[in-house]
């Protein structure tokens, strides 16, 4: 048993989080955690609410509401709702939360004290119509890399790049679309370049981060690292705690990362144990995996590496960083101002949690953009869920009600037929086991709906409806073997669609709760007798353009 720590980036609570954002962490992550729970690890699963920095302002500002009421109720908003798509976070907090607060301060005076922060004056953007220095984030312009519009501040959203923001070209303010003017104004700097060789070791030296990650991280390095600013002037955020930065604040990105840490401090410490999560980030043997963006790359592996680095603490750095690619709306990119996408509320309106997180986790981006079109929702939840899934474990557990009097009393005498099936479905689960280890969740799914697709053609081949008037035994086998199949989809379905797995679980009258089971249980034989529970359909069709009518029904009121 191996201990985990288990986190997805961190949603801005300036809004409510698009299909997008969920499948490129949020989602992904919790398939992992629950993954890792069943096969008995000890696991920490944690995340929160991106609570400071300018986003949040900006939309505060915009809807004429004190920032911290304005990220109170989205914080609420948002926790709720990823417990209504059953996401099973240990503990999601929040940047406003004390403890992180504290901890990051305590965390940046290490740093300070040890010798990695220095002070400088730096050119800013100023705002003449608002008559405020503007944070990277309030400043938007032209990327100096990729030449796209609409990069921010600190990062460009197209070809994933930090920013400078003097560097944007065309600069304008964020919140007024105004000209912005350079001053010059004193900031504190995180030493970034003095960390290059121990972060280049620590990339070249973790096997377990993506090929990726690490050429494109290191492709940063070599370009030179660059230290970063470390303050912002904003009342929004937690107070830089460097003599002589009264006024200032942390950048959000700088402290948000430690919000990995600090969530886990917070778990233990709500549950009486100050110290106990000293046991998950200063054991050199705990994992963590961080299911992120590809666009935050290089917070993940340089930035953050580098701030537990400099604390000289003995911090574990990140183990696995999986990145997605992006996610795309009917060949588009999200944007709610032009009402391209889908928002994770107004999913659950339209249909149950479990049919989107199939749906999303079967495409998810793994090695390229990949495009969601409604057609796919349709064909997803009609043939793949519907009458591959669903109807399999309709047809087994009617069957032995119908012919077995709803119970399996002991394991027959199998066939090299029946044998042989067993043996194939089992082969089946450890290659879906092997996928999730290696973190390869879209090809987990396939594997796993193979699986119910095995069980059909069995059922299919072997008729046990056919052979019951003449040979028993026959039947007998073949229902024994499919609803070995059913009880193995059950735990294989559980980190995807887990409310449908218990459900599976609850049909087939096993005992315990599903979310205790091991994952090796897929492989064994029942615990005898099996009695089948009351059971019905598992899945509803949708209709064509079902979905977009209800969508726009949703927003009408």
């Amino acid at each position: 048993m191996a201990k985990w720590v288990v986190t997805s980036a961190w949603p801005y609570s300036s809004d409510i989080p698009h299909l997008g954002n969920l499948i490129g962490s949020v989602l992904s992550a919790d398939v992992i955690a629950r993954y890792l729970r069943m096969k008995k690890h000890s696991v920490v699963f944690v995340s929160g609410s991106d609570e400071h920095g300018t986003p949040v302002e900006i939309e505060a500002i915009r809807r004429k509401i004190p920032v911290r009421e304005f990220a109170d109720a989205n914080h609420e908003r948002i926790k709720k709702l990823f417990e209504d798509w059953k996401i099973s976070y240990d503990n999601y907090t929040r940047t406003e939360s004390p403890i992180h607060i504290n901890f990051v301060m305590n965390h940046f005076r290490e740093i300070y004290k040890n010798g990695f922060i220095f002070e400088e004056e730096e050119l800013v953007h100023y705002c003449p119509k608002d008559k405020k220095i503007l944070p990277d984030r309030f400043v938007e312009g032209t990327c100096p890399y990729c030449d796209v519009r609409g990069a921010r501040g600190d990062q460009c959203d197209n070809c994933g790049k930090p920013l400078d923001a003097v560097k944007l070209i065309d600069p304008y303010c964020a919140i007024c679309n105004g000209k912005t003017e350079i001053r010059s104004t004193k900031q504190w700097y995180f030493d970034l370049p003095k960390l290059s060789e121990r972060i280049r070791n620590y990339l070249l030296n973790n096997k377990e981060l993506s090929e990726n990650a690490v050429s494109f991280s290191l492709s940063l390095i070599e370009e030179g690292l660059k230290p970063r600013s470390l303050t912002r002037d904003t009342q929004w955020g937690i107070p830089a705690p460097f003599p002589g930065a009264e006024g200032k604040t942390i950048y959000v990105w700088m402290e948000a990362v430690l919000g990995y840490v600090s969530a886990v401090i917070e778990y233990f410490k709500t549950r009486g144990n100050e110290d106990g999560w000293k046991d998950y980030w200063l054991d050199p043997n705990t994992k963590t995996a961080f299911f992120i963006g590809k666009d935050n790359i290089p917070f993940h592996t340089i930035i953050f590496p580098a701030l537990l680095l400099a604390s000289k603490q003995n911090y574990t750095l990140p183990n696995v960083v999986s990145a997605t690619e992006f996610l795309q709306f009917e060949g588009k990119k999200f944007s709610k101002s032009r009402r391209i996408g889908i928002w994770i509320n107004e999913a659950l309106e339209i249909l149950p949690a479990d049919y989107w997180r199939y749906c999303l986790l079967s495409i998810r981006p793994e090695s390229g953009d990949v495009n969601f079109t409604y057609e796919l929702l349709e064909e997803k939840v009609n043939s793949e869920l519907n009458d591959k899934i669903g109807n399999f474990i309709n047809r087994t557990l009617f069957a032995i009600k119908r012919f077995m009097k709803g119970e399996i009393a002991k394991r027959p005498k199998l066939s090299q037929q029946g044998k042989d099936m067993i043996e194939k479905i089992n082969v089946r689960h450890d290659k879906i086991d092997e996928q999730y280890e290696r973190f390869r969740i879209q090809r987990a799914v396939k594997l796993t709906l193979e699986q119910a697709e095995e069980g059909n053609v069995y059922l299919n081949l072997t008729e046990p409806w056919k052979t019951f008037e003449s040979n028993q035994d026959a039947t007998y086998e073949s229902l024994y073997v499919v609803a070995r199949i059913v009880k193995a989809l059950s735990i294989e379905l559980y980190p995807i669609i887990p409310s449908t797995a218990e459900k599976i679980w609850s049909f087939l009258g096993l005992r315990g709760k599903l979310g205790n089971a091991d994952w090796s249980e897929a492989k064994e034989d029942f615990d005898y007798p099996v009695k089948i529970g009351e059971f019905h359909s598992l899945f509803k069709k949708i209709k064509k353009g079902e979905v977009i009518k209800r969508l726009d029904e949703i927003r009408e009121k």
